[in-house]
């Protein structure tokens, strides 16, 4: 690894991908230009603890997210929480990682608002800003800037993010972790769950995902059922 890339950020964007589709996509592409990062690693999970069994098995969607990513040198795919037999929570994953890419470089994990406001859920959180950044992807009816956001978090939450948010991206140079930040996205309508329901019931999902992941789902024979008692997005 060259020393420019060892200290340039590299995002994370985490979830169940099941299917992955332009949302998530669109969501990687803003944070990636927004917050200048290297490229944004896709880590699709393997065993995800929150959400109920997902619709297609760890290894397809692990192969639709590398179909997803195929092209754009901005993406790049982990496979890390699909390989290890264990719940997939995302301290653990920061901490291999750490391990593979060394205490410098800066790591940024991609959340939406609602994701970050329910960090006081999550696995082992208060570790999550010794080992990376945490960049806030603001949806509409969320504060817009980070100095809001104390006034709708728990006092737990609101009392660890003290002092540690920031504006301008150049900071998460500065440090290989620990800051705040936040950028806006594009809204896009688009779910997992309405994506698996459409082809549950044999209406079409183009132009909701790729065209190679769509494929990829047909000749599966993913999502034929229907699956709307899944929630996973």
């Amino acid at each position: 690894m060259s020393a420019a890339t060892d200290t340039a950020p590299l995002g994370l964007l985490g979830g169940t991908f099941d299917p992955i589709h332009f949302a998530h996509l669109r969501l990687a592409e803003e944070a990636r230009e927004a917050l200048g990062l290297h490229r944004v690693r896709l880590v699709p999970a393997g065993q995800p603890p929150h959400r109920g069994e997902p619709g297609s098995t760890a290894e397809d969607r692990l192969a639709m997210t590398r179909l997803a990513a195929a092209g754009n040198d901005g993406l790049e795919v982990d496979d890390g929480e699909v390989r290890t037999p264990q719940k997939s929570y995302t301290v653990p994953t920061l901490e291999r990682l750490r391990a593979e890419l060394g205490p410098r470089r800066p790591l940024v994990l991609i959340l939406g608002a609602d994701a970050f406001e329910g960090l006081p859920q999550w696995h082992r959180w208060q570790e999550l800003f010794s080992l990376a950044h945490i960049a806030v992807a603001n949806r509409p009816g969320h504060a817009p800037h980070a100095r809001r956001w104390p006034a709708t978090l728990s006092p737990g939450l609101a009392a660890l993010c003290e002092g540690r948010h920031v504006s301008d991206p150049a900071e998460l140079r500065a440090a290989p972790a620990g800051r705040i930040i936040p950028f806006d996205m594009t809204p896009l309508a688009i779910s997992a769950t309405l994506i698996r329901d459409l082809i549950g019931h044999g209406h079409s999902a183009r132009y909701l995902l790729p065209d190679s992941v769509l494929d990829y789902i047909g000749a599966n024979g993913l999502y034929t059922r229907n699956l709307t008692g899944h929630t996973s997005s």
